[in-house]
């Protein structure tokens, strides 16, 4: 039914181990959540492929994984049906299918139910309990929330992943070991992740040098969806530029922007828009890097021949 691509299968494969600590963490529902986005997502995909006579690709299963994963607990469904319709049609099949689109469609479904629908998704987060037996709303008091109003929050708690927050973004930990992962396989690329991590740790460390008020502290990178864009959705193969030079701004303009956006905008999460942002600078950050290519190689084919070595003489 689907086309075959390995190397969505090892994504999946990197995102079982948070899907299984979501199910821990909030029970059923979080099956629920993933089912209706799988389901939404390869129904709209299956449609327009069937009219190209082609089959849905096996990329369709991933958009529905991260996106059922960067939803909060309660959302309601229809909500997630929304979304995962949205990032499948609207950010893919309108641009031509796999391969062809400018926007990584789980970000962008994400960011539409997300500006849509803010009551319902700012609402929608709870307390962590083992297999959602324990669990108390709290609004929109994630750990990013909390520390904006000067309130700490345990680097334990951070990095085990028991903490408010969406269903997939939880623990540093899991998160760090999936993108290991990524990288040993030659999934994604290092430079994408690196330079996306440290851009976004350098400029937020930067800001607290200089002391600005509004900074949130180096432990908010633990929090929120940061660690999980940088893993999951910044190093899109698809979206992301191709030259290794461009990849490398690439990551630099996501990071600082997620920075930018956390520290002086209403929006205590930055993550999206950042992604979006890199996105459409993705094509032109590859036409500089080919066009320094091209003057390099230029300025190496005008430069004088080495003088040949004299003949020793007998």
């Amino acid at each position: 039914m689907f086309q075959k691509q390995p190397v969505m299968r090892r994504v999946l494969a990197s995102l079982a181990p948070l899907f299984l600590f979501s199910i821990y963490l909030y029970g059923p529902r979080s099956i629920a959540i993933l089912a209706v986005s799988l389901l939404v997502g390869a129904g709209v995909e299956l449609l327009f492929e069937r009219k190209r006579g082609k089959k849905p690709s096996e990329a369709v299963l991933v958009t529905g994984a991260l996106l059922a994963l960067s939803m909060p607990p309660t959302v309601p469904l229809w909500i997630v049906a929304v979304g995962a319709a949205f990032a499948v049609f609207m950010a893919k099949e309108v641009y031509g299918g796999f391969g062809r689109n400018v926007f990584n469609p789980a970000i962008a479904g994400r960011l539409f139910v997300y500006i849509s629908f803010v009551a319902a998704m700012q609402s929608g987060f709870l307390s962590p309990g083992a297999f959602g037996t324990a669990v108390d709303a709290v609004g929109g008091a994630t750990p990013l929330v909390l520390m904006r109003g000067g309130e700490g929050r345990g680097l334990g708690d951070l990095i085990l992943g028991l903490r408010a927050g969406a269903l997939g973004e939880s623990s540093a930990l899991l998160i760090a070991l999936a993108g290991i992962y990524l990288l040993a396989t030659k999934t994604a690329s290092y430079r994408l992740m690196l330079s996306t991590l440290v851009s976004g740790a350098s400029f937020a460390a930067l800001l607290l040098a200089l002391g600005v008020a509004k900074a949130l502290p180096l432990e908010s990178l633990l929090a929120g969806s940061f660690l999980f864009v940088a893993v999951f959705m910044a190093t899109d193969p698809v979206s992301a530029p191709k030259k290794p030079a461009a990849q490398w701004l690439y990551g630099a303009l996501i990071g600082c922007c997620v920075i930018l956006i956390r520290t002086f905008s209403l929006f205590p999460e930055g993550t999206s828009f950042a992604v979006l942002l890199g996105n459409s600078a993705a094509s032109l950050l590859d036409d500089a890097a080919a066009a320094a290519e091209r003057r390099r190689a230029a300025r190496d084919s005008r430069a004088p021949a080495a003088a040949p070595a004299p003949e020793a003489k007998p």
